[in-house]
């Protein structure tokens, strides 16, 4: 007989560094899911020096019987433009890393990505896009560097 889905939880997780601590722990053990097995299995598969460190969605399907099987999705789009700007991590109590023109409700005005690193970007996004093709993974990833702020050059 099938396993029958109860539910599905989605998150967002450091690659390699996910703790029981919120959010994981409060949203599956509301389903009476294992946490420690999916924290030791997540930080197994995203420990890589790629992911890690690097936010990344993960979909966990939760069945009836407790266990659970999960798919890591690919970075947000606008995490991958920020490490292509070179954009540095703003701090929180303490001075501005960021000058202080080049971030203004949110953009980023001043940084540049090239069509290349779009490309790339969308490379690695296509699976999760809603686009039939490269191309137009591009044009989606384009749009989201516009949003923040981003220069695109050639």
């Amino acid at each position: 007989m099938a396993k029958q889905v109860t539910a599905f939880v989605k998150l967002q997780c450091p690659g390699g560094q996910a703790t029981p601590a919120p959010p994981v722990g409060p949203a599956l053990g509301a389903h009476g899911v294992n946490i420690g097995m999916f924290v030791k299995q997540f930080n197994d598969k995203t420990g890589g020096p790629d992911t890690k460190g690097m936010m990344l969605p993960v979909v966990i399907t939760v069945y009836s019987d407790r266990s659970f099987e999960f798919k890591i999705k690919s970075p947000p789009a606008a995490v991958l433009l920020k490490l292509a700007a070179k954009i540095p991590h703003a701090k929180k109590a303490g001075g501005d890393v960021i000058p202080a023109d080049s971030k203004k409700g949110g953009k980023y005005k001043g940084f540049t990505v090239t069509q290349d690193q779009v490309n790339d970007i969308a490379k690695k996004k296509q699976a999760d896009l809603n686009a039939r093709d490269l191309e137009h993974a591009a044009r989606i990833i384009a749009g989201t560097a516009r949003s923040m702020g981003l220069t695109i050059v050639a």
